[in-house]
Order: structure tokens, then C-alpha cells, then sequence
């Protein structure tokens, strides 16, 4: 997967499916599960948001949100989006030191 093609952590999330999708009823706002999106990332993303409220990092991110009034549904895709940011920034990280890295050898052939 080519990192650059998305232009922010908001994209990337609408790829992956854990853009929450807002809907209205009444005067309330709330959010409901994006199903589209890439279902073999959305996939992954779900497993290791599974693995982290077992005992993870991901637990207490969980058990605040229920805290603040979400539902455990809610507040799983929460974390799934937190996580997806965090594989955004890894992604975009790795992605500049390897184009950085490939300039650099470019640049001694030359």
C-alpha cells in the first residue's frame, strides 16, 4: 500500500473503515460503524483493538470512554480509530525515512 496516496489520517480512515459515519435523530447527534472502506485492513485493525482491550493499552481507553457515557460498541471503534491513526503515523514515518534513505543513495551515485 502506497502511504502517500492519502492526503491526511482522516483519509486513511475513510479507506480502512473506522470514519464514524454521523447521523441525526431529533436533536441528538451520534455516530454509527462505517461498513464501507477496506475490509481486510478493518479486519486487521479489529484484531489488534481485540488483543488490546484484553489487557492492553486498550483497556483503559475502553473503560474511559464507557466511563464518559459511550457504549462498549462505541467505544471499541473509538479505539480502532486511534489505532488507525497511530498506523497512519507509523506508515508516514517509515514512508519519509525510506524516500529520505533512497535520496540520499541517489545522491552519492550521482
Amino acid at each position: 500500500m502506497v502511504i502517500d496516496r492519502f492526503s491526511g489520517r482522516c483519509r486513511f480512515a475513510r479507506f480502512n473503515g473506522t470514519a464514524p459515519i454521523a447521523v441525526w435523530s431529533s436533536n441528538r447527534t451520534r455516530f454509527r460503524l462505517n461498513r464501507g472502506g477496506n475490509r481486510q485492513v478493518n479486519a486487521a485493525l479489529h484484531s489488534l483493538a481485540i488483543t488490546q482491550l484484553r489487557g492492553g493499552p486498550g483497556k483503559d481507553c475502553v473503560e474511559r470512554r464507557i466511563a464518559m457515557g459511550n457504549t462498549k460498541t462505541e467505544a471499541i471503534c473509538a479505539l480502532r480509530r486511534h489505532i488507525a491513526d497511530e498506523v497512519y503515523r507509523r506508515l508516514m514515518t517509515d514512508h519519509a525515512a525510506r524516500e529520505a534513505s533512497q535520496s540520499t543513495r541517489f545522491a552519492r551515485a550521482a
